[in-house]
């Protein structure tokens, strides 16, 4: 078990962090450099009293985490980056959004500092976490007015110590303080590749430097390493087994998808509501990103994913994020789209919607065939079963009515056989992924724990298949050309089948044709 104490966090001194931006300005800098100056900006502030609130929600559940890694690398020291700021353009950044399992093991989300680092510390039969970032800089250092990346002027004040401690029940230090942490990397030293680049770089050098080390003090005939530096398994195994432990999610993690599938449901809403708009302008598909993205940002964090607003035939493109085509009365809108909420966990759902209200007598017989596949994989989800059934499941109608429409060259049968697959020239992405604070969740974790894993309560994934049938496809009649229909919900596994946590959007060809009617008539 752990032996970290989450319940009277630690706070350590800090290190002075005042120091320039990685991408200072000074060839174009008007900031005044005199004493005089720098004399009168310091002074005369008034007292900031410092509230150390009471740990949130999540930090109970992130100490639960911790201990089961705990449990998984006895003796290890983990080194768990939140990442860094990535350029855009010249000195401007995306905006910043920590790595997945930093955030499941911290329980830091939008608030997340840049550069911060969660390590595990080996300590007896368990391990103690410290939580290293750079804390904000008095009014008596230069940082907080002439530093445009970490000043207060800039971007805001920034949390201390105590703060971060108190919320996150960690015990927290200054980020100049991880240097002690490099400085102590052995072979027992495992670190998250992905995450910081930079920082898995010095850690590598780190490891470089011993094995120099250990070859220099081996025994002249034996001549080997104490480790292979070039040997990153137990860094990929760290990786693999953070995203493992986000197969099953917990109560919290549960609410919080819950919280994103009812923000998503609003942007639907928008988007419907605000069709005359969208029609009327020539890029019509951007004001429906732009209306998605709007709720995003009222109800949550941002978007879980960029948004697919694809109209007429952009529809059988998959990832259409391009959204600069014009939405037009009488064909359909496939829209893919997710609110990440302040935590970062995220929805994505996908509805397809005529644009006029009604659906042809095509349009509707390919929406209610990718209808019964989603409502055909459903069905069988529940505890016991493994992953891949359920594409099975929905693979099996899709093979059945693409041959009764008369599109395979064999029998739907045949086509299910593992040597053919027509039918999937007409919907060739997978039928489920799991979901959570990533929007592909667990990407990591091994296949036979993901795609041959076996369903638990507490799995979250999602159910999207789709017919697609491109604009210049000789199998297809030509009346099905052009036509994209894909229906995504979002599913729990519950301990006796799974609850679609998004049946509050409209579904059915009827339900659909009416809740467009009624929104878009406003």
């Amino acid at each position: 078990m752990s032996s970290e104490n989450t319940t009277a966090p630690a706070v350590a001194p800090s290190s002075d962090t005042a120091g320039e931006a990685p991408r200072a300005t000074a060839n174009r800098s008007t900031t005044p450099g005199s004493e005089n100056f720098r004399e009168y900006i310091g002074s005369n502030w008034a007292e900031r009293p410092e509230t150390v609130p009471a740990a949130r929600e999540q930090a109970a559940y992130a100490a639960a985490r911790r201990a089961r890694v705990s449990e998984l690398f006895p003796g290890k020291r983990l080194i768990i980056p939140a990442g860094r700021l990535k350029q855009r353009s010249n000195d401007t950044d995306y905006p910043f959004r920590a790595h997945s399992a930093f955030t499941h093991l911290t329980g830091w989300g939008s608030d997340a500092e840049p550069g911060s680092v969660l390590v595990l510390e080996p300590n007896g039969d368990g391990h103690v976490a410290t939580l290293y970032f750079r804390e904000r800089a008095g009014r008596d250092s230069d940082e907080f007015y002439a530093n445009p990346e970490i000043g207060e002027f800039w971007i805001g004040p920034r949390p201390s110590l105590a703060q971060v401690a108190g919320d996150l029940g960690l015990p927290t230090r200054g980020i100049a303080d991880v240097e002690d942490v490099l400085d102590a990397v052995d072979a027992a030293t495992l670190v998250l590749r992905e995450a910081d680049p930079e920082l898995t770089d010095r850690v590598d050098a780190a490891r470089l430097v011993l094995a120099a080390e250990a070859d220099a003090e081996s025994d002249a005939e034996a001549g080997d390493a104490a480790f292979d530096p070039e040997d990153h398994g137990d860094d990929d195994r760290l990786a693999r087994d953070l995203s493992e432990l986000r197969l099953v999610k917990d109560a919290y993690e549960v609410a919080e998808l819950r919280s994103a599938i009812a923000a998503t449901a609003a942007g639907f809403d928008d988007v419907i509501a605000d069709l005359p708009r969208i029609v009327a302008h020539p890029r019509g598909e951007r004001i429906v990103e732009g209306v998605f993205n709007t709720r995003a940002r009222l109800d949550g964090n941002a978007v879980g994913y960029d948004t697919i607003a694809a109209s007429g035939p952009h529809a059988c493109i998959l990832h259409w994020t391009r959204n600069d085509g014009p939405v037009v009365p009488g064909d359909l809108i496939l829209i893919d789209a997710g609110v990440e909420v302040d935590s970062l966990y995220t929805a994505d759902i996908t509805r397809t919607l005529p644009i006029d209200g009604a659906f042809t007598e095509t349009q509707r017989l390919v929406y209610e065939t990718v209808r019964e596949a989603a409502d055909a994989a459903f069905a069988i989800v529940r505890p016991g079963i493994r992953f891949r059934e359920i594409h099975a499941a929905a693979m099996a109608v899709i093979a059945r009515r693409t041959a009764e429409w008369g599109l395979l060259p064999v029998t739907a049968e045949e086509a299910l056989q593992a040597d053919n697959q027509q039918h999937r020239r007409y919907m060739v992405h997978g039928t489920s992924h799991h979901l959570g604070l990533d929007v592909h969740d667990c990407a990591q974790a091994r296949r036979e724990l993901y795609l041959d894993g076996v369903l638990e309560p507490g799995m979250t994934f999602t159910i999207e298949p789709g017919l697609y049938f491109q604009p210049d496809d000789l199998t297809v009649p030509e009346r099905f050309r052009g036509i994209g229909v894909r229906i995504e919900d979002n599913i729990l596994v519950t301990a006796d089948g799974a609850e679609n946590l998004s049946i509050a959007l409209p579904r059915t060809a009827d339900d659909v044709e009416a809740w467009v009617r009624r929104l878009s008539a406003r």
